[in-house]
């Protein structure tokens, strides 16, 4: 008997033993979902990786266990180095005696993923209709069990002043154009539009609803009963969402470089015309 919590899938998603029998998982919004994503995006990044876009996400907390470095200050090579997806090693060991302990109580447990995309060019996404901000939320909000996204400093910009938060111009000769900012508090996009520095956001999931303790609910015709779950269900979410938040925030880059490099067919054509 595999008394391990924690399965690698053949589509790249770690989940757990309890959920994964046979190849057979539950439910619309898991294994077979996550595939159709993932395969999207792969072809999405590899596109990207064309223009120099790199996307990396991690599982950045787990319960209350979180890593105590910015992405920075951490080698993102090691995010695949561990079954919880997360690159800090000493913080990894806890996120999975945490997930362990949820899994032992009969609970689930909740957590944060951060995403990291470099070499994104400025220019992407609109300043109204079609801000980049809101098709990476949009995009990330659609997964199963997210429940917040937060860009930059995001929650934690409502306690900066705006002289803190704002991130000053400074030249950057080696950029087209030749401008950068001092500081990324804004999370590499401004006004709905990439500026050029590494887009970093954050995404927030929920633990597990399907718990197996004993529950309350009603019936169809309105009793009250209690009833205990029963099947095959991950403790976390988190370690197998993060190549879909990957795969999510591949595809809405690679759109909007796309539009970029359509936009700027058409004004080529539209010179020539004149």
């Amino acid at each position: 008997e595999n008394n391990d919590p924690f399965v690698r899938r053949s589509d790249g998603s770690v989940g757990t033993a309890s959920n994964h029998a046979g190849g057979i998982l539950g439910g619309i919004s898991s294994g077979e979902e996550i595939v159709v994503r993932v395969a999207a995006g792969t072809v999405a990044a590899r596109l990207l990786a064309h223009f120099g876009v790199n996307v990396r996400a991690y599982v950045s907390t787990v319960g209350e266990v979180e890593v105590p470095l910015s992405y920075e200050e951490l080698d993102l090579s090691l995010i695949d180095a561990n079954l919880v997806r997360c690159p800090h090693p000493a913080t990894a060991a806890l996120m999975e005696t945490r997930i362990r302990a949820a899994r032992d109580a009969h609970d689930t447990v909740g957590g944060i993923i951060t995403a990291v995309a470099t070499g994104v060019p400025a220019g992407l996404g609109e300043p109204v209709f079609d801000k980049l901000t809101a098709a990476l939320a949009h995009a990330m909000m659609s997964l199963p069990a997210s429940r917040g996204f937060e860009i930059g400093e995001g929650f934690a910009a409502t306690r900066m002043s705006g002289s803190t938060h704002n991130d000053a111009f400074v030249p950057a000769p080696a950029r087209d154009p030749a401008i950068g900012t001092r500081t990324n508090h804004s999370g590499g996009i401004q006004g709905g539009i990439s500026n050029g520095e590494t887009i970093r956001f954050a995404v927030a999931f929920k633990p597990v609803a399907t718990i197996f303790s004993p529950q309350d609910t009603v019936t169809r015709a309105g009793t009250a009963i209690s009833y205990r779950a029963r099947g095959r269900h991950d403790p976390c979410v988190l370690p197998r969402a993060v190549p879909m938040v990957e795969a999510m925030a591949a595809i809405v880059l690679c759109d909007h470089v796309l539009r970029r490099a359509g936009a700027r067919v058409g004004e080529l054509l539209g010179s020539d015309r004149r």
